[in-house]
């Protein structure tokens, strides 16, 4: 008995453990949902009742769900105290400590059960590859990211250099430019600071070009890496069809 139910809570390669793994993700999604309505000003008490309803079911169920996984599990300690064990543990413990815990800090911890759905898809074939992927590029990644730094860190001297006379609230440091870099490399642009010098336009359009470039980068080292990832994979699977 207990061997089945740890392969159909724990293996999602059989037909019961991906359906106990699709209601899972079912109940997540139904729970950020509800979550989402509450934030919603003057619900009439019937949407209030349900949501209630729907709270405490899913509390039950979830409740459920963690103690027949420390059940089947070879190791519950380990369970436990693991990442996806203490998620499962967040996402309920709170709203068995209503009496002595705000209201609203306790359904701040809903926003664990998304977290929950981490766990559901470790076995994807695709997030192997990706964890393959990130592998292959690391060294590639932490060099990209230094640069960057270094990028960043010249675009807020050079700002700094044209803006800080004509507007010295605004670029009043290099630590307060910095902001002004990091929005204009990653091209987002929030418009609270920017030049209004001729030479800080200037540089700042220099800025924005090598900002599109940044940003393509690891969108390409990634794409090759999964590429990569994805002709491991499949020798692997040849080699081990062969055995």
């Amino acid at each position: 008995m207990k061997e089945r139910l740890r392969s159909i809570i724990e293996d999602n390669t059989i037909r019961e453990g991906r359906l106990f793994d699709s209601f899972i993700q079912f109940l997540i999604f139904i729970n950020l949902i509800c979550f989402s309505i509450e934030t919603i000003p003057d619900n009439s008490s019937l949407v209030i009742s349900l949501l209630s309803y729907v709270e405490i079911t899913s509390i039950v169920l979830f409740s459920i769900e963690y103690l027949l996984r420390i059940y089947v599990s070879k190791k519950p300690l380990k369970y436990i105290f693991s990442f996806y064990g203490l998620i499962d543990l967040l996402a309920i413990l709170p709203f068995y400590l209503i009496p002595s815990v705000d209201l609203r800090t306790v359904k701040i911890f809903r926003v664990f059960r998304i977290f929950k759905a981490l766990k559901l898809i470790r076995y994807s074939r695709a997030l192997k590859r990706f964890g393959i992927a990130t592998r292959l590029v690391k060294e590639e990644m932490i060099l990209f990211l230094f640069a960057v730094g270094i990028l960043i860190y010249i675009s807020a001297v050079g700002i700094y250099h044209f803006e800080n006379e004509a507007q010295p609230e605004v670029f009043s440091s290099i630590f307060n430019s910095l902001w002004w870099a990091v929005v204009s490399i990653t091209t987002v642009g929030y418009g609270d600071s920017y030049p209004i010098t001729i030479g800080g336009k200037v540089f700042t359009f220099l800025v924005l070009i090598i900002g599109i470039a940044v940003v393509t980068i690891p969108a390409g080292l990634v794409a090759s890496a999964l590429t990569k990832a994805r002709e491991i994979e499949e020798k692997e699977r040849k080699d081990k069809d062969h055995e």
